[in-house]
């Protein structure tokens, strides 16, 4: 019996919603759409609430999804496990932006990333977005790819917990920011939350050291966990 098989890491991802029954995604660390449109190309339907807190970005993820009635976009916000104001550090390649400093090796690597300004920006947990976050929706993937700050993210999103059917989380190979966390500690971390791998998708490659340095790793629920 022959069998159509997902084939590329996007249509393994919309895969893996489909058979977790993920009802909406929470895309954090939007940047310019390009998760959406990734979503939308390998077959997802279903509802996407975008995050973005830079304003340049802001704008192109609200075009992208200005024709699609199920995606909608937050107003720029960063989220983190605090509410208040953070400060990002503008990168000149705004998908390296970051609430946490860049490292020396980053700096050495990538030039292009530098810092061109500090930017202070409203943040907010995202457990506490009960008029963004629809209740209807019962399981939930969450993304987060927001370079480094993903445990803050992770932790402002603790009352949406067992609504998480799925979560991505971009990690590190090598940390590249300061105080970022090393993949297997956030590996350990969402194991105690009832987490396992689902799915590895290849991230940032770094030439000059022909290694990589972060990947996005898909983790579905496999127990019920600590919380």
């Amino acid at each position: 019996m022959s069998r159509t098989k997902p084939r590329t890491g996007p249509d393994q991802l919309v895969a893996i919603l489909a058979h977790e029954a993920v009802d909406a995604v929470l895309d954090v660390g939007a940047n310019a759409g390009q998760y959406g449109l990734m979503l939308r190309q390998a077959g997802y339907a279903g509802p996407i609430l975008s995050f973005e807190p830079l304003p340049g970005p802001h704008a192109a993820l609200d075009a992208a999804a200005a024709r699609d009635p199920a995606w909608r976009v937050a107003p720029p916000m960063a989220l983190g496990d605090l509410t208040g104001e953070v400060v990002i550090e503008r990168s000149a390649e705004s998908d390296m932006s970051s609430i946490l400093t860049q490292s020396p090796l980053l700096q050495a690597l990538s030039p292009s990333s530098a810092v061109i300004e500090r930017l202070p920006v409203p943040c907010a947990r995202l457990d506490e977005l009960s008029d963004l976050v629809d209740p209807a929706w019962r399981r939930l993937h969450l993304k987060i790819d927001v370079q480094g700050f993903e445990p803050q993210v992770l932790e402002g999103a603790r009352g949406l917990w067992p609504r998480l059917a799925t979560i991505q989380l971009e990690l590190a190979l090598r940390p590249v920011y300061a105080g970022e966390l090393d993949w297997r500690v956030m590996v350990d971390r969402l194991a105690e939350l009832g987490f396992g791998p689902a799915l590895v998708l290849p991230g940032y490659f770094e030439r000059k050291l022909a290694r990589m340095l972060q990947l996005d790793m898909v983790f579905a629920r496999t127990a019920t966990g600590s919380g």
